[in-house]
């Protein structure tokens, strides 16, 4: 495959209506398109539309993906439901950036890696599906997401040093929203979309406060339900009958989240290279326990197979020359399989030659049956590669 690329969009708070299905029709022919999203895939040629334009004017969630390694993903929320000021502390670059536009704020999270050619081990049509959680997440007031992004933008600089000037090294981190160490489904898909370093996410996570699992309780959401203003339900309720019911629903997370949620302390920012030099030192500790290990494994195997072998031998000096007599038997049969199991049964009675220190009786009877056996041509190869 030359060339790959994968467009999805999705309307999610409001499904678009004939005309806007007939303007998004225009820009591709060949796309699947809904009311609710549009789907389109090229193995030549590029997308006629402009992404930024469809989020602005259309559909809440885009997902980019090409082979030769950019993932893009894109959000589209109310700005009463995320706050664009908040949204700009988790700015980087081009990799994680927004805008406003009209009464929205529009994510856009892209991560790159020129590597080489990219074949996928994964479905595109899956990936916007398992990510999109996150929108809600923020509406919801869960800003996670947006620090997963700024944190993967960053972790980018270890791939390519040109992503960001040297002195971005001082550049501070964006407020750590709690429950890092502990990620959603939705959150967990959108850093690996992202290609976020765990030893990074690790790391940053280490000064995350954790997340209050009571937040959401039904209980309480109830509770709090009933003490709405009637005028406040009637005008939901309203929103609801008319097609707006998820908008709805983050609205009121939104609410009662900043309701209910309990004070956190504010862990101390620290810079970009703190979090990248930390990390490194993570993974190479890391690593040099894996290495550590794969050697005392190896250390523990090798002695269980010399165990096994001196094991074996002990069997076979109980055997005598009834061993030889099994290696006739098996050269005997001409068969490919029973000459393998021959030149091991040979082999085993080298090494217990060598322990015995009769390597001269060993190499007596070898000879013997090499000029016996001298016209299997087979056979004479294995023992030559048995060193035999």
């Amino acid at each position: 495959m030359s060339e790959y690329q994968y467009y999805e969009f999705l309307a999610i708070d409001r499904p678009l209506d004939d005309d806007e299905q007939a303007d998004v029709r225009s820009l591709s022919t060949r796309a699947r398109i809904t009311s609710t999203s549009f789907v389109n895939e090229y193995h030549w040629g590029d997308f006629k539309g402009d992404p930024r334009r469809l989020m602005e004017r259309y559909y809440d969630a885009h997902l980019y993906v090409a082979n030769w390694g950019t993932h893009r993903v894109m959000f589209r929320l109310p700005c009463d439901l995320l706050d664009p000021d908040v949204v700009e502390d988790y700015g980087a670059g081009d990799e994680a950036s927004a805008w406003v536009t009209g009464e929205f704020v529009v994510l856009d999270f892209t991560s790159e890696d020129h590597a080489g050619e990219f074949d996928f081990d994964y479905d595109p049509e899956t990936l916007l599906s398992a990510i999109v959680g996150v929108r809600a997440e923020l509406a919801a007031g869960d800003l996670r997401p947006l620090y997963l992004a700024w944190l993967a933008a960053y972790g980018a600089w270890e791939r390519d040093e040109d992503v960001f000037d040297r002195d971005a090294d001082d550049d501070l981190e964006p407020p750590v929203p709690p429950g890092l160490g502990t990620l959603t489904a939705a959150q967990r898909a959108l850093a690996d979309f992202l290609r976020l370093d765990d030893d990074l996410l690790t790391t940053a996570a280490q000064v995350s406060p954790p997340l209050e699992e009571t937040a959401d309780n039904p209980d309480d959401l109830a509770t709090w339900v009933t003490r709405l203003p009637v005028a406040d339900k009637n005008r939901l309720l309203a929103r609801v009958v008319l097609g707006e019911a998820a908008r709805v629903r983050m609205e009121l997370l939104h609410r009662f989240r900043g309701d209910t949620a309990p004070a956190i302390p504010v862990p101390a920012r620290r810079t970009v290279a703190d979090l990248l030099d930390a990390a490194a030192r993570r993974r190479t500790n890391r690593e040099r326990r894996l290495a550590l290990q794969r050697v005392e494994d190896e250390a523990r195997r090798e002695q269980a197979r010399a165990l096994a072998r001196d094991r074996r031998l002990d069997r076979l000096a109980e055997e005598g020359d009834a061993a030889w007599s099994r290696v006739d038997a098996l050269i005997a049969t001409r068969k490919p399989a029973d000459y393998a199991a021959a030149v091991t049964l040979l082999t085993d009675l080298q090494s217990l030659a060598e322990r015995e220190d009769r390597d001269d009786a060993f190499t007596s009877r070898i000879t013997a049956l090499r000029q016996t056996h001298a016209r299997k041509p087979s056979l004479i190869e294995r023992l030559n590669r048995a060193g035999i």
